[in-house]
């Protein structure tokens, strides 16, 4: 009996103490100690163009292609941010979806023409294999995002 108690609490302290040998690191890893909400970061966004930045949440799409870019949840419904990384540097993996990550990098804001959404739109939707309608693109459109520079996903 005690050798199978000693053999639990082992056990059990192991994958507690393993907990964050479960996260694995991208890129640069991680170096600032505060994270900033999603929604902060798109409500004040002209503020933080050109800072870097660390924000955390699960991970809800990934480049089917290359992983070149992966999309956060944020922490209110319908919120999300891109995070892009140069081809190749860091490569997101599929499985990563549906697990929680923390990622650093620079913001930056896009300005887009409809044309441009267009063309942005349509290549995402080939990427995926969706249709895409040009037609149900009005207006151009702004949107920040995060040049990845560094990650730890969970789960992976």
């Amino acid at each position: 009996m005690s050798k199978n108690l000693t053999l639990i609490l082992t056990l059990c302290l192991f994958f507690v103490g393993s907990h964050q040998a479960l996260a694995k690191t991208f890129g640069a890893g991680l170096s600032l100690e505060k994270t900033i909400a999603v929604s902060e970061l798109l409500e004040k966004g002209d503020t933080y163009v050109g800072k870097q930045v660390q924000v955390q949440g699960m991970i809800v799409d990934v480049c089917q292609t290359r992983g070149c870019w992966m999309y956060i949840a944020g922490d209110k419904p319908f919120e999300k941010i891109r995070i892009k990384v140069n081809d190749g540097e860091i490569v997101f993996p599929l499985e990563a979806r549906g697990q929680k990550a923390k990622v650093e990098g620079v913001v930056e804001k896009f300005d887009l023409s409809r044309e441009e959404v267009i063309e942005r739109r349509r290549h995402h939707a080939e990427e995926k294999g969706e249709d895409f309608d040009p037609a149900t693109v009005t207006k151009g459109e702004t949107f920040f995002q995060i040049r990845g520079t560094g990650a730890e996903i969970e789960g992976i």
